[in-house]
């Protein structure tokens, strides 16, 4: 068994001492991340979330393993999404957890020396080998936890970018223009879809003109998508003109069947334009 109540007692008693041996110890001269800053505010909430990982941590040696658990995994998701730590390099981090199980390792072996009495044959082996195994599952579970916010920040910002790649730019009051460019995947021509239907709507957006002059390359199911733009803004009330049709995309398109019959293309934006702006 490795709870010992003695030992935890012995622990936390230290615990704020920890914190401080290990803010000391820090390399601050890395130009990158939270361990380096000079905020006085920062300094205090770095401080503040390494004490209360002592307070998680040392209740091993108190708490049932399920308890345990579900404490410190709060712990973990609150500095794994952490800005200031999702800004700090991974394996600067990775260091300090390991300088952190080096403190435990010590101060596990000071409490032998200092209490033989209280130490049982083999004890030592059980506490350190328990030190080692929480602290690498509370790795393991960090660097998970840190990689899905960070997935889902990637994902947000790359949300934003195609909404600002495919913005509905007013032209009059009725009139609006899409202009596309660069490469469209089935990805982003899903999310040109929906960004276009909620922009013509909100904006009262009665003709559209979609410029395809700066798509380099559409595939199959691109082009499909496309037109299945175009036939749900018809179901709003929003007539379409496109403009700008790579002889490229016009093969695609006619290759999978799809006909233009009932869409008003245009060679260039220009003359799209001109045809639905009012004649000064």
């Amino acid at each position: 068994m490795h709870r010992n109540k003695d030992l935890y007692h012995y622990l936390l008693d230290r615990a704020r001492h920890l914190t401080e041996e290990w803010y000391a110890s820090l390399d601050k001269s890395q130009t990158d991340g939270v361990y380096s800053s000079t905020d006085p505010k920062v300094i205090e909430g770095v401080k503040a979330q390494n004490y209360a990982f002592h307070e998680h941590f040392i209740e091993i040696f108190n708490t049932e393993n399920e308890e345990f658990t579900t404490h410190f995994d709060q712990w973990i998701h609150e500095i794994a999404t952490d800005q200031q730590h999702v800004n700090t390099p991974i394996h600067h981090i990775l260091k300090e957890f390991m300088n952190t199980r080096s403190q435990y390792l010590d101060l596990v072996r000071e409490f032998a020396k200092e209490h033989p009495e209280k130490v049982k044959p083999g004890q030592m082996d059980v506490w350190q080998e328990v030190i080692v195994k929480v602290l690498d599952n509370v790795i393991l579970e960090f660097t998970e936890e840190m990689y899905k916010h960070s997935k889902k920040q990637l994902q947000a910002q790359q949300e934003m970018i195609n909404e600002l790649s495919s913005p509905v730019i007013s032209i009059t009051g009725v009139t609006a223009l899409l202009p596309l460019v660069g490469d469209i995947d089935t990805s982003r021509a899903k999310m040109i879809l929906e960004n276009t239907l909620s922009q013509c709507s909100s904006k009262r957006v009665e003709h559209l003109c979609i410029d395809l002059s700066g798509v380099v390359m559409i595939d199959t199911m691109v082009a499909h998508q496309i037109f299945q733009l175009i036939n749900a803004l018809q179901l709003i009330g929003v007539q379409t003109t496109l403009s700008g049709i790579r002889p490229e995309i016009a093969s695609t398109a006619v290759q999978l069947g799809l006909s233009f019959t009932d869409i008003e293309t245009t060679s260039t934006l220009a003359k799209a334009l001109a045809s639905k702006l009012p004649v000064s």
